[in-house]
């Protein structure tokens, strides 16, 4: 089973795509899609060069802050040696920062919900300034 999940952002950051995901794999498990004992995988799949998908923490916002500051401090904006600035200056950084994260992730099924540890979310990364409309694939499967 393929769902589409579309997030709309509102510019960089990490946005908590948890619930979604989990969305799309408790209708994959009720319509049959997984094992019968409940397992299968989950693949989670961004259709964008300048977003990204991670697992990170979700109980402490902290976490995420101190990370998107690092990625920044990391890829800024306005270098010299960027040619590809034809969308403005956050163009050929978003596109570093997704290539530098993930753009799929693969996530075991467990007792037909998402494995994920406890303190673990599935996060879309924005990396530009404005907003856009993302589309993310979940693939659910035995």
């Amino acid at each position: 089973m393929v769902g589409t999940v579309t997030v709309h952002t509102r510019g960089a950051g990490l946005l908590d795509i948890t619930g979604e995901i989990a969305e799309v794999v408790a209708s994959a498990s009720a319509s049959g899609s997984i094992a019968e004992d409940g397992s299968g995988l989950c693949t989670v799949f961004i259709r964008h060069t300048s977003a990204s998908l991670v697992v990170q923490e979700n109980a402490d916002p902290s976490a995420r802050r101190d990370l998107e500051r690092w990625l920044d401090r990391l890829v800024p904006e306005r270098d010299p040696d960027f040619t590809h600035t034809a969308e403005g200056p956050d163009d050929m950084p978003s596109h570093i920062k997704a290539a530098l994260t993930s753009t799929s992730l693969s996530i075991p099924i467990v007792g037909g919900r998402l494995g994920l540890g406890t303190w673990q979310g599935v996060y879309l990364w924005e990396h530009r300034a404005s907003p856009h409309n993302r589309q993310v694939l979940v693939h659910v499967g035995p």
